[in-house]
C-alpha cells in the first residue's frame, strides 16, 4: 500500500485552537530583555526612566512613573489625591475588580455608576445620577480600549470640584479628538499586562502633568524615600537615604522597561493591524443577527484591546452557552466584561440600579483578536457565530 493511498483513509487533522489574544513579541524583545540582564542592572534602572520618557512623550504628558501594574499605578493614582475614609470615588461595575478595589485600598468608598450601552464606559450623566456631597473622585476606564468621553467628563467634573482619574489600562493607542487617550488627565493609570496592546509581561505606568504629584508618586513606589536607588548608585559619595512617609514596593525592573521600550516602538504598527482586523470583523458580522459589535465611538478611536459583541436578548442561545459551542469548535473566547458589583467581594456593598452594566456583562462575549491573527482564523469565528444565529 502506498503512502498515499495509506492517508487516504486518515482523519482529517484538527485545526489549530484560536487563543482569545496572543501578545506580539519576538527576537528585538529577547535581546532587550537579555541585554538588560547582561549590562549588570536589571533592578529600577536607567532604562526604567527612559521607558518613563518615551511613553510619557507618547501620551502627550509630562511625568510617567513606572510602576509593578496598573492596579499599583490606580493605589498610587488614589493616595496622590489625599482621599480619606468616608470619601466616595464613583466608578463603573463594569471594569476588571481592581479599579474597585483600588479605592478600597485607601479607605474611601466605591460607588457604582452605570454605563451607556454603545460605548460601556462612564458618562457625566451616569456620574451624575449617583454622586453625593461626600464623592471627591471619579475614576473614568476606557473599557477594552474604547475611549470614554473625557473631555465631556473633565468638565462635569470640574464643574462639580471633585478629581478625574483615567483608568486607562486598556487605552494606549486610542484616542480622543485626534490626541492620545490620557493626554491632559490630572493623573492616568496604564497597564502593560501580557492582554494589553502593549506588554512588559506585568508592569504599570501613572502619567501625570503635575511634577510634585509626579515626584511624590516616585518616592511611593520605592518604600517613600527621598532618594532613589539609581541616584545613590549614581553618587561618588555615600547617601544616607530618608524615609518620609509610608511607601511601597511598587517598582518596575530593567529587564521589564528594555522589553516596553521596544513594544512602544511598535505600538502604531499594532494598532493599525487590530484595527484593521476589527473593521473586517465588522464587515463579515454586519449580516448576522442579534449581534451588535464594539464600534469607535463619535468622539474618538478605539485600539480594539478587546473586540467584544452583545447579543441580542432573543438571541438563539445564550452567551455561555455559546462560548461552549465556540470552546468545541477550537476558538477561545472569553465572557464579556465583569460587573464588579456581582461579584462575592461586593455582595452587600450596595448599588443603585445598573441596568445597563448587567445586561452588557450578562450578554456580551469577547471574540479572539491579536497581532497575527489571520483571515481564516477570522471566518472561523464568524462561521460559528453565524451558524448559531441562524439557530
Amino acid at each position: 500500500m502506498s503512502a498515499q493511498d495509506a492517508g487516504a483513509g486518515a482523519a482529517p487533522a484538527t485545526p489549530a485552537r484560536i487563543p482569545v489574544m496572543i501578545p506580539w513579541l519576538g527576537e528585538e524583545e529577547a535581546r532587550a530583555a537579555a541585554d538588560a540582564v547582561l549590562s549588570g542592572w536589571v533592578a529600577q534602572g536607567p532604562r526604567v526612566a527612559a521607558f518613563e520618557r518615551a511613553f510619557a512623550e507618547r501620551v502627550g504628558a509630562e511625568h510617567g512613573i513606572a510602576v509593578s501594574s496598573c492596579t499599583t499605578a490606580l493605589h498610587l493614582s488614589l493616595i496622590a489625591l489625599d482621599l480619606a475614609p468616608g470619601d466616595e470615588v464613583v466608578i463603573p461595575s463594569l471594569s476588571f475588580i481592581a479599579t474597585a478595589n483600588a479605592v478600597r485600598y485607601v479607605g474611601a468608598h466605591p460607588v457604582f455608576a452605570d454605563v451607556e450601552e454603545a460605548t460601556g464606559n462612564l458618562t457625566a450623566a451616569t456620574v451624575d445620577a449617583v454622586r453625593t456631597p461626600r464623592t471627591k473622585a471619579v475614576i473614568a476606564v476606557h473599557q477594552g480600549g474604547v475611549p470614554a468621553d473625557v473631555h465631556a467628563l473633565r468638565a462635569a467634573c470640574a464643574d462639580w470640584g471633585i478629581a478625574l482619574v483615567e483608568d486607562a489600562a486598556c487605552g494606549i493607542g486610542a484616542t480622543v479628538g485626534g490626541k492620545s487617550v490620557g493626554q491632559g488627565a490630572l493623573l492616568a493609570a496604564w497597564s502593560f499586562h501580557p492582554r494589553k496592546v502593549i506588554t512588559t509581561g506585568e508592569g504599570g505606568m501613572v502619567t501625570t502633568d503635575d511634577a510634585a504629584w509626579a515626584e511624590r508618586l516616585r518616592r511611593l513606589r520605592e518604600h517613600g524615600m527621598n532618594v532613589s536607588a539609581a541616584q545613590r548608585h549614581a553618587s561618588s559619595k555615600p547617601i544616607a537615604e530618608s524615609y518620609l512617609e509610608v511607601g511601597y514596593n511598587y517598582r518596575m525592573t530593567d529587564i521589564q522597561a528594555a522589553v516596553g521600550l521596544v513594544q512602544l516602538g511598535k505600538l502604531d504598527e499594532i494598532v493599525a493591524r487590530r484595527r484593521f482586523l476589527a473593521a473586517r470583523y465588522a464587515r463579515l458580522l454586519a449580516g448576522v443577527r442579534g449581534l451588535t459589535p464594539v464600534r469607535d465611538p463619535g468622539h474618538g478611536e478605539g485600539n480594539f484591546q478587546s473586540y467584544w459583541v452583545l447579543l441580542a436578548e432573543d438571541f438563539p442561545v445564550g452567551r455561555d452557552e455559546l462560548l461552549a459551542v465556540l470552546a468545541e469548535a477550537g476558538i477561545s473566547a472569553r465572557r464579556g466584561i465583569m460587573a464588579s458589583h456581582l461579584e462575592p467581594a461586593y455582595a452587600g456593598h450596595g448599588a443603585a440600579a445598573l441596568p445597563v452594566t448587567e445586561r452588557i456583562t450578562r450578554d456580551s462575549l469577547i471574540l479572539p483578536l491579536f497581532h497575527t491573527m489571520t483571515e481564516e482564523q477570522q471566518d472561523r469565528v464568524v462561521a460559528v457565530l453565524r451558524e448559531q444565529a441562524d439557530g
